[in-house]
């Protein structure tokens, strides 16, 4: 094994409490509940020897792991890793019309239209074209053995589509919910993902709820 990468999601916001569709142009701070996940996840894995943190450039991945940015840990913010622009229907609140158009959108790229995208916004093949970037970047960081990745939903469906050569019409195989883990360890050039939606740390908050 070459490399190991620790990959999570980041924390709640309020936007995403709304079930609103924030993308990548809306710069959102995690709500309580997004704090109380990102301190679960610390205490949980703290004491995991992390060589270094990658995140995008949004503040809601920033502040789910900056506990083990403050604890030291080398930090570098990748733009690739950002989530997938949903153009001008990020922020828009819920309605029947809004979730029959991302529907629409969805269907298109289970059909395999994977240039399918909303006005302003990215489609799958232009994310996955950056994410194979941030990939790069961080596989020839060949001394970083075992490093700690926060991104966002989408884009984390599409990296392991990236990763694994899942078509991405299989997206959706790869649940996201807020914090949680994929280990994905990298031999060669073959990424194999050895922790599947992993939200152990999240237990001791549904035990205080």
């Amino acid at each position: 094994m070459d490399k190991e990468l620790y990959i999570i999601r980041h924390g709640e916001t309020e936007l995403n409490r709304q079930g609103i569709v924030q993308g990548r142009g809306i710069n959102s701070d995690l709500n309580d509940t997004g704090r109380a996940q990102a301190e679960a996840f610390f205490q949980m894995y703290k004491d995991v020897p992390f060589e270094k943190v990658y995140t995008s450039t949004l503040k809601r991945t920033h502040q789910t792991v900056r506990k083990f940015i403050e604890a030291g840990l080398p930090w570098e913010q990748l733009s690739g890793l950002d989530e997938l622009a949903w153009g001008d229907w990020e922020g828009k609140p819920t309605s029947e019309h809004a979730l029959s158009v991302f529907r629409e959108l969805v269907e298109k790229w289970q059909a395999g239209d994977y240039d399918a995208k909303f006005e302003g916004g990215e489609s799958p093949a232009e994310v996955a074209v950056r994410l194979q970037e941030a990939v790069d970047h961080i596989k020839s960081n060949v001394k970083e053995k075992l490093v700690l990745v926060c991104m966002h939903g989408r884009a984390m469906r599409l990296l392991f589509c990236v990763l694994t050569g899942i078509p991405f019409s299989q997206m959706a195989d790869f649940p996201h919910q807020n914090t949680t883990l994929y280990k994905v360890t990298l031999s060669g050039d073959v990424f194999t993902i050895t922790d599947f939606n992993n939200t152990d740390h999240l237990k001791a908050l549904e035990n205080l709820g």
